[in-house]
C-alpha cells in the first residue's frame, strides 16, 4: 500500500495502543495470577482505547490476547493456568483500530528468574535488534534469517523455524507472507520501502519447530524446551525502520 500521512498516523495510534497493552499486562504479571485474569486486563485496556482484539476479530481466537508459558512458544489460550515463580511468560497482542492493525509480543520472566532463562530473554531481545539492523528497503529479506540464526548459534540457542514475521496493515496477515528468522537460501525477496510488517525471532534452548496442541491453537516445543519471543510492527524505510509498537 502507498503510505499517506493519514495511514501513518493511524498505524502509530494502533501501534502505541498495542505496545501499551503489553506494558499494562506485564505490570500485573506476578505469581498467582491466571492467564485468563491477565487476558481480562488486556481486553479492558484495548476496550478503553477503542481497539479490538485482532485474533478474535479475524480468527475467532478464544481470548483477547495470546499468553504462552514456558514451553508454549505462541498462541497460548488464556485460561485457568496459574502463573508460577520462575515462569517465562510470552504476551502477544495484536489489535485493530479504524481498519488498521498492529502486532507485538514480548517475553517476561516471573521472579525469581533462573540465570538460564534470563540469558535466553536477553539473547532473544538482542536477536530482534540484529534483525532490525538489516530491515532496510532494498536489502534481501534473507539477511534477517542469516544474522538472527548466526547470533543465536553463537549464544547456544536454536531458532524455531516454523514461526516468523509477516506483513500487516489493513489486514492482520498480508504480503509479505512468512518472513523466516533462520537462514533460508531459497528466500529471494527484498524489503520494499513503505511496507508494514513484523519481525519476531523465537529463540529456544533446543527446539527447531513447534507443534499445535489439542486445543487447536497453542504451539509448544516438542520436548519441553523453553522459548522466548520479541516482536515489533514496523514500517520499512531506506534507513532504520519506524517501530510502531515500541513504547518509550
Amino acid at each position: 500500500m502507498s503510505m499517506t500521512e493519514e495511514d501513518l498516523n493511524a498505524f502509530k495510534r494502533i501501534g502505541r495502543i498495542v505496545g501499551l497493552t503489553i506494558q499494562e499486562m506485564a505490570h500485573h504479571l506476578e505469581p498467582g495470577i491466571t492467564t485468563l485474569e491477565l487476558d481480562v486486563i488486556g481486553r479492558a485496556f484495548l476496550d478503553k482505547h477503542g481497539a479490538r482484539s485482532a485474533p478474535e476479530l479475524v480468527y475467532r481466537f478464544p481470548g483477547a490476547t495470546c499468553i504462552s508459558v514456558n514451553d508454549e512458544a505462541a498462541h497460548g489460550v488464556p485460561g485457568p493456568r496459574v502463573v508460577q515463580r520462575g515462569d517465562l511468560v510470552n504476551i502477544d497482542v495484536s489489535a485493530e483500530l479504524d481498519g488498521y492493525y498492529a502486532d507485538s509480543g514480548a517475553s517476561f520472566g516471573v521472579p525469581p528468574v533462573a540465570i538460564e532463562a534470563q540469558q535466553l530473554l536477553d539473547a532473544t531481545r538482542e536477536a530482534l535488534q540484529k534483525a532490525l539492523g538489516v530491515a532496510r528497503a532494498g536489502l534481501p529479506i534473507q539477511m534477517v534469517g542469516r544474522v538472527v540464526e548466526n547470533f543465536a548459534r553463537d549464544r547456544g540457542y536454536t531458532i524455531i523455524r516454523n514461526l516468523g514475521g509477516h506483513g500487516i496493515g489493513r489486514k492482520l496477515h498480508q504480503e509479505p507472507n512468512f518472513i523466516p528468522h533462520h537462514y533460508d537460501r531459497t528466500e529471494k525477496r527484498r524489503f520494499v520501502e513503505g511496507t508494514v510488517l513484523t519481525l519476531e525471532p523465537f529463540l529456544s534452548t533446543g527446539a527447531i519447530d513447534v507443534t499445535e496442541q489439542s486445543d487447536g491453537w497453542t504451539l509448544k516445543t516438542p520436548n519441553g524446551e523453553l522459548s522466548a519471543q520479541f516482536e515489533h510492527t514496523m514500517i520499512i524505510t531506506r534507513g532504520k525502520p519506524i517501530l510502531l509498537t515500541e513504547v518509550v
